[in-house]
C-alpha cells in the first residue's frame, strides 16, 4: 500500500467539483500478486476525472490501513475507495459501515466476492468508470452488511460471508504454517484438514431459536460468494434485510471432497446433508474455532450477527 497525492483539478470542459471532502483511496499493490499494480495511476487518473482531490492513503499493514481509512472517516473525507482484494475492501469497509460516507470497491485481488456479488464490474478500469460515474451524480445504492460481535463485545462488521467450520479452520492452519508459500501452502492445509476432518457440536440461535447439531460446515452469508467465486450462500441478498446460514452436518471426508466443487455453481444446497436457514440475527457458538469474514481472520466463536439493513452506501 502506498502514499501519494493526487490533486488534480476537474476535467477541461467538465463538471465543477462536486461538495464534500476528497475522495480517499486505499490500495494495495500486492492484491491479487501484484498482477493490477501497473495500472494504479490509471484507476487514480479515473477517479480524479469526477471532479473531487484524490488522496492515497499510507499504509504497509492491514492494521494501518484500517487505521488509515478510520482516520479519513474521522477528518471528513467526501467518499472512500478500496482498490485490491476482499481483504483490502473488509478493511476499509470497517470504517464506513453505518456512515454516511459513500464506499467504492475497486476489484484487483485474487478474491473480489464483494464486489462482484453488489454489482461492480470484474475489471478494475470498468469498476473505476462506475464509481467515478456515481461520484459525478453524487449516486449511491445501499446494501445491507453484517455486524458481528464477540463475546467480549468486539465488533466487527463483513460484507460477504463469513466462514465458521472447515474452511475457517484451513485458513487458520495455512495461516500458521512457514511452508509452503503461495497457494500451496493453502493446499496443503486443506489435505491436512481433511485428514483430521470429523463433526463439531455447534449452537445456532436463529432469530432467538436454537438449534443444537453437529457439522463439518457453517457459512453465514450477506453476499453469496466467497473464496473466489464459491456461490456458499447462494441465496444471499444484500439488499432484503436477511442473512443466510449453510450447514453441512456429519458429512465425511469422501462426501466433502464429493460435494466442494458443487459450492461454484451453488448446486451443493440440494445435498441431504446441507440445510440452509435465513434469519436477521444469527449467533454461531462452538469450542476452538476462529472465524474468517471476508477471507480475513477475524473473531473467535462464539459470535452475534445480525444483518444491518441500508449499512453501507455503494457509489454505483
Amino acid at each position: 500500500m502506498t502514499a501519494d497525492d493526487h490533486l488534480p483539478g476537474p476535467p477541461a470542459g467538465g463538471p465543477a467539483p462536486l461538495a464534500g471532502g476528497p475522495v480517499a483511496v486505499l490500495a494495495n499493490p500486492t492484491a491479487g500478486r501484484g498482477r493490477h499494480r501497473a495500472l494504479l495511476p490509471r484507476l487514480l487518473d479515473g477517479l480524479a476525472a469526477a471532479g473531487r482531490p484524490v488522496r492515497v492513503l499510507p499504509a504497509a499493514t492491514p492494521g494501518e490501513a484500517e487505521a488509515a481509512c478510520r482516520a479519513a472517516v474521522a477528518d471528513g473525507i467526501g467518499a472512500l475507495v478500496a482498490i485490491g482484494g476482499d481483504g483490502t475492501v473488509h478493511r476499509a469497509m470497517q470504517a464506513v459501515a453505518g456512515t454516511e460516507v459513500p464506499f467504492g470497491p475497486v476489484p484487483a485481488g485474487t478474491g473480489n466476492d464483494f464486489a462482484l456479488d453488489t454489482g461492480f464490474p470484474a475489471d478494475p478500469v470498468a469498476a473505476v468508470d462506475v464509481i467515478a460515474s456515481a461520484l459525478r451524480a453524487d449516486r449511491t445504492r445501499v446494501v445491507d452488511l453484517a455486524r458481528m460481535t464477540g463475546a467480549d463485545g468486539a465488533e466487527r462488521w463483513f460484507g460477504a460471508v463469513l466462514a465458521a467450520g472447515f474452511d475457517a479452520i484451513v485458513n487458520e492452519r495455512a495461516n500458521r504454517m512457514r511452508w509452503p508459500r503461495g497457494p500451496r501452502r493453502y493446499d496443503l492445509a486443506i489435505l491436512v484438514e481433511l485428514a483430521r476432518l470429523r463433526p463439531r457440536r455447534y449452537t445456532l440461535r436463529l432469530d432467538g431459536v436454537a438449534h443444537e447439531l453437529d457439522a463439518v460446515l457453517v457459512a453465514v452469508g450477506n453476499c453469496p460468494t466467497y473464496g473466489g467465486g464459491m456461490r456458499i450462500c447462494p441465496d444471499a441478498d444484500p439488499t432484503d434485510g436477511l442473512l443466510d446460514v449453510v450447514v453441512a452436518g456429519r458429512v465425511d471426508r469422501r462426501t466433502l471432497i464429493r460435494v466442494k466443487p458443487r459450492i461454484y455453481q451453488g448446486t451443493h444446497v440440494s445435498h441431504p446433508l446441507v440445510t440452509s436457514y435465513r434469519a436477521r440475527i444469527v449467533e454461531v457458538a462452538a469450542d476452538g474455532i476462529v472465524t474468517y469474514a471476508d477471507g480475513e481472520r477475524s473473531l473467535e466463536l462464539p459470535v452475534t450477527i445480525s444483518a444491518v439493513p441500508g449499512a453501507l452506501r455503494l457509489l454505483r
